[in-house]
């Protein structure tokens, strides 16, 4: 599960095995886990995340949509499968 970047109190990272899925980021703090789409950005789950929490993330991942993308391809690289599956989690 490489880390990607940390700012403050977030660490941002992807699992290994989700190459198959959409590009996205996981976002973890102290008190749990969200999972962004980045393509469009959106909140594809909150695991524990109160919801001013998510909005601060989501800004984040904004910020640095340019740079996560390049990480998502770099580490997934055939992992850009379109969206059909988001939401279910």
């Amino acid at each position: 599960m490489p880390t990607i970047l940390r700012v403050g109190g977030f660490r941002f990272h992807f699992y290994s095995d989700e190459g198959t899925e959409p590009p996205h980021i996981h976002v973890r703090s102290a008190d749990g886990e969200c999972k962004f789409w980045l393509d469009p950005v959106g909140l594809a789950r909150n695991r524990g995340i109160e919801p001013h929490v998510v909005r601060a993330m989501e800004r984040l991942v904004f910020e640095h949509l340019d740079f996560l993308l390049e990480q998502y391809h770099e580490h997934h690289p055939a992992g850009d499968r379109g969206r059909g599956d988001q939401g279910l989690e």
